[in-house]
């Protein structure tokens, strides 16, 4: 579901002195008699106040990625009426569906590439208007190759906005509510998928499937022009860039600090961070059964949790549920998964990773396995209430995963050691898209469980190999 790693490091400790002892220490601003005053951009990100602007720029990073869940699950809410419409078979979708998840990995890949080369605001309008047109285009596909290319090109984008709009969130928030305030973004993707299955509950009834993407990418390409006109570069990403220092002035005086015209701007932290290590490091010093579990681990979290995207309601219309009703049974997956991400980081927060994973991934297994025992036709609302409680645990884990990346890495392999396990996670997500479409035309909706339940005792099992989890907070 969510995959969030900030582009670069995001810590700086306060200002040197510079000059004489007269030298302003107040941590931002230093000057001398022999040399220009200098601004540390990276102290006044990370300890100086959260001003209105900076609040603005981190909703409207979010509103990005809510739309991003939201386009991104559009999809699934289609594929029972397509099915229906053009005579095709589960088997058939997946490869389209297949391209879209391609997509979203290379998209995520490439992502960061584009940031550093040409700043976070490009990286972002650019991906929320890619999915958005991708999106606006499926409406016009006439056959599942138009829909599997135009998901693909989707894809590029979906995959490259979560990235991009985290960074921009955790560069224009200070660190001690930068936790916070990613773990807010985060939470946005299941939040968009949720409002996509009501946004789907009133169109497709009424309008088809068609005006559905219409609609749908219309409304991305219109936050595509919003974040055009309102959305600022990082300050973090304009300091490199002399050229660019009278609108990092511009900026930082819309931030309530205003400077003067001859101020020099530095990051001294970033100046400081150690030379990263390689790929290989990540199976050194004792960290390579804690990178194979957690590669294992992020495998079987998103083989769970894009079943559900992609095959939820189609599994549910196959057993004889209405569109509409099959199409709760997602927002009711997205609307527990809300839930379970912000009661999971709180746990996490007070006791330490290792617990409330392997608790929310084995209860995720048993609530699967008990929906087996449902029958669809007498107890339709406890199936999808079934659904939503699954939906807690199954994302409560995935969007907490990345903390525990975060710490099992030092910073010289930190972002390689999570891009590597969300890597090697898209992987299983690909195969979602095949082995829902198998397991339902064989297995029904016992074998549609019974796949999610397995999923997740084998994530209970690798989160358990893993040794180096957060620890529990000391009180």
């Amino acid at each position: 579901m969510t995959e969030s790693y900030p582009i670069g490091p995001l810590s700086s400790p306060h200002i040197a002195a510079a000059g004489s002892d007269s030298t302003r220490l107040r941590g931002e601003v230093s000057s001398s008699r022999d040399s220009a005053p200098s601004l540390d951009i990276g102290h006044l990100l990370d300890h100086g106040p959260w001003t209105v602007l900076q609040k603005i720029v981190v909703f409207i990073a979010a509103l990005s990625i809510i739309m991003d869940g939201f386009d991104g699950q559009l999809i699934g809410f289609a594929v029972p009426v397509l099915i229906k419409e053009w005579g095709v078979t589960r088997g058939d979708f997946a490869p389209a569906l297949a391209a879209g998840l391609i997509g979203m990995g290379i998209g995520s890949a490439f992502a960061g590439l584009l940031a550093d080369r040409f700043g976070r605001r490009g990286a972002v309008i650019v991906s929320v208007m890619v999915f958005g047109l991708a999106t606006f285009c499926i409406g016009f596909a006439a056959n599942l190759w138009h829909i599997g290319a135009l998901r693909f090109i989707a894809g590029l984008g979906i995959g490259g906005a979560l990235p991009s709009s985290t960074t921009v969130a955790a560069e224009f928030t200070p660190a001690r509510r930068r936790t916070l305030a990613i773990t807010a973004t985060i939470v946005c993707v299941p939040l968009g998928g949720m409002l996509a299955g009501l946004f789907a509950s009133v169109v497709l009834p009424n309008l088809g499937w068609r005006a559905l993407f219409f609609l749908g990418g219309t409304l991305a390409v219109l936050l595509g022009f919003l974040l055009l006109l309102i959305l600022p570069e990082t300050p973090r990403f304009l300091v490199r860039r002399r050229a660019r220092w009278a609108e990092l002035r511009r900026l930082v005086g819309r931030m309530s600090r205003p400077v003067t015209a001859d101020v020099v701007f530095t990051d001294l932290g970033e100046q400081r961070i150690e030379k990263r290590e390689g790929f290989l490091a990540l199976f050194e010093r004792g960290r390579a059964r804690d990178t194979i579990a957690l590669w294992c681990a992020f495998f079987l979290n998103l083989l769970a949790v894009y079943s559900a995207f992609t095959w939820l309601p189609t599994m549910l219309t196959s057993e004889g549920l209405d569109v509409a009703i099959a199409g709760a049974g997602l927002t009711a997956y997205n609307f527990g998964g809300v839930l379970g991400a912000l009661t999971c980081a709180m746990a996490i927060t007070r006791y330490g990773s290792r617990w409330p994973l392997l608790l929310c991934s084995l209860l995720g297994a048993a609530t699967a396995l008990y929906l087996t025992r449902v029958n669809i036709a007498l107890e339709a609302s406890i199936l999808i209430a079934g659904f939503g409680v699954q939906g807690f645990f199954a994302n409560a884990v995935q969007s907490t995963m990345y903390a525990v990346c975060a710490y099992v890495y030092p910073t010289s392999v930190r972002a390689t050691g999570t891009a590597s396990a969300l890597a090697f996670g898209r992987l299983g997500a690909i195969l979602s898209a095949f082995a829902g479409a198998a397991v339902i035309t064989v297995g029904g909706k016992d074998g549609y469980l019974l796949m999610l339940g397995v999923a997740m005792i084998g994530l209970t099992l690798s989160l358990a190999v893993v040794g180096r989890h957060i620890p529990a907070r000391k009180t």
